[in-house]
């Protein structure tokens, strides 16, 4: 029968051991166990034809040191698999002090599969440098992403084969100006909006905005006690967490939980692509 100091050491061994196991969890195991979530999206206006097309979110890659190159390549060629019609990226492509991670952005976004309809993005804050207002920064990386095919949206909206993607620049970028294109939006077309931080939703301009808003940036906070809301989230509005929000009649709200991550670790948030299937609103 053991003694009651050899029951303490091993008790001690023990939870020592919980511990190492649970860090390496949350730095190994959890930042790359990826999911792909699936929503309906009933878009207003939406064509007959587009009922039942696919599109995907991708957000916060943070191509850097935080992140494993390999990962995300892997990551974006399951995407092939759902055949999207739209593939739609929601800022951070990287975590960057200047222009040093452009060309590996590029490089691992080239492993993107392409999408029948197009691909747009929006910039968010890491893309602009340490500081988030290196303009210079942010316009290298857009032309190596439209070199890729991609269209980057800085406050402006483009029509892709009936649904029009409107792409607000970063909230705490050196270019947020969405007031005007907001007034220009179409409510008679099929419409959707691109805001890297959901606390735009809750500014003035939207109008009767009828539609989705596509954000990531909270990351879902990374990091979340059971039965919790994370502890951490870089946003005003703390409800704003991950997943979906009503935010108006006929205007709702996706929050990406990212794939990437500004440092790897990640406990009981999973890093996430949401594929939406559109269906048209009767």
């Amino acid at each position: 029968m053991p003694t009651r100091r050899q029951f303490l050491s091993y008790g001690s061994g023990s939870l020592l051991g919980a511990g190492v196991a649970a860090g390496l969890y949350a730095w190994r195991i959890e930042p790359h166990w990826l999911e792909f979530t699936h929503h309906e999206m009933p878009v207003p206006n939406l064509p007959a034809e587009l009922h039942g097309t696919t599109l995907v979110q991708i957000s916060d890659t943070h191509v850097g040191t935080a992140v494993d190159s390999d990962y995300l390549i892997d990551a974006f060629r399951r995407v092939a698999a759902f055949e999207p019609d739209w593939i739609v990226f929601t800022g951070d492509f990287m975590s960057c002090s200047g222009h040093e991670q452009v060309e590996e952005t590029a490089r691992v976004f080239g492993q993107l599969p392409s999408a029948r309809l197009g691909q747009a993005a929006i910039f968010g804050n890491h893309d602009y440098g340490r500081r988030y207002d290196r303009i210079d920064v942010a316009e290298n990386l857009s032309r190596r992403m439209r070199d890729l095919g991609m269209d980057v949206l800085a406050n402006q909206s483009r029509n892709y084969g009936g649904l029009t993607i409107t792409g607000l620049d970063d909230m705490w970028g050196p270019r947020f100006a969405p007031y005007d294109v907001l007034a220009a939006i179409d409510p008679a077309q099929a419409n959707l909006v691109l805001c890297h931080n959901p606390d735009v939703a809750d500014l003035p301009g939207w109008g009767d905005y009828r539609g989705w808003i596509l954000s990531g940036h909270t990351h879902g906070g990374q990091c979340k006690p059971p039965f919790l809301p994370p502890p951490l989230l870089p946003v005003r509005n703390r409800r704003y967490t991950a997943g979906d929000f009503d935010i108006a009649p006929e205007r709702w709200m996706y929050i990406n939980r990212a794939v990437g991550s500004l440092r790897r670790i990640r406990v009981n948030v999973r890093p996430e692509f949401t594929v939406f299937h559109l269906t048209k609103m009767s």
